[in-house]
């Protein structure tokens, strides 16, 4: 895998936003940007529901945020009631399509093998894939991490046969870290779940643009100290970014962050160091 050029930070809306809630989102995210004050470091993307996809594309249009879909269905057509396929929400403006995420596989049952089917109708649609992958709060207790993640990576490539994504992003996601009720991973715990993943794509993907994530209760106090010293290409947030000054709030503080680990020009050894001091 080869690393990206900058840094990107989005955030899926979930089940939120009528369509005027959208527009007025997308119509906020718009006027900052016209006004210069998104930090040009950062490549912004927005995941609304995909009632709303058409509409945030023509608020957003050229403003150089990304839009994405939250899910899609990896058959081309037909009678599967209730879903959309990929090329549906390319064609209401997607470039982006989430996959696998944690209440996914929990809630309404996606498995491994839904993941990769998905991911190779995204890539074979021109879609840009992003990945979710996360450990359970028992398999973290039971020491699983490592390989429950290398194995959610490798199923989510295993069906792209000699084809390859121009672009690829995996978002690590703890599942204990995510919803109302997640708690905050600690950079230790982060930095592991990262490296994993790291190693996964490099054995499957290598010279292939990709970029790591991180998602799980970031917010406005910690989003900083995610990116200080860890190695990481971006940052996937929820609740936290359900407002555009939200959205906009984390694109400072990151960009600001962005610049110090820049300068400091973080190695393997510093991140050692952090995962032997963190105090947990």
């Amino acid at each position: 895998m080869t690393a990206p050029a900058s840094f990107w930070l989005g955030t899926s809306w979930k089940m939120t936003k009528t369509l005027g809630e959208a527009e007025a989102y997308a119509d906020d995210l718009r006027a900052a940007v016209e006004a210069g004050s998104v930090p040009p470091e950062l490549r912004l993307f927005v995941l609304p529901a995909a009632t709303s996809l058409a509409t945030v594309r023509d608020r957003l249009d050229g403003t150089g945020v990304a839009l994405g879909a939250q899910n899609a269905h990896p058959g081309p057509d037909g009678a599967v009631t209730g879903e959309v396929s990929m090329s549906m929400v390319r064609d209401a403006g997607a470039s982006l399509v989430e996959i696998g995420h944690a209440e996914r596989r929990t809630l309404l049952g996606e498995t491994d093998d839904m993941v990769a089917d998905k991911v190779a109708a995204a890539v074979s649609t021109g879609l840009t894939p992003l990945v979710c992958v996360g450990e359970t709060a028992a398999e973290r207790t039971h020491g699983e991490t490592s390989d429950v993640l290398a194995s959610q990576v490798r199923a989510a490539l295993s069906r792209l046969g000699g084809s390859r994504p121009s672009e690829l992003l995996v978002a690590y996601e703890p599942h204990w870290a995510i919803g109302s009720e997640g708690r905050p991973a600690r950079p230790a715990d982060v930095a592991e779940g990262l490296a994993v993943v790291r190693r996964a794509l490099d054995e499957d993907l290598a010279g292939t643009p990709t970029s790591v994530l991180y998602g799980g209760s970031v917010h406005a106090g910690n989003a900083a100290d995610l990116m200080t010293g860890l190695d990481v290409d971006g940052l996937f947030v929820g609740r936290a970014a359900w407002t555009a000054p939200g959205l906009l709030d984390l694109a400072h503080r990151c960009a600001d962050a962005l610049r110090q680990r820049r300068r400091r020009q973080p190695t393997p050894d510093l991140v050692s160091a952090i995962v032997r001091k963190d105090p947990r």
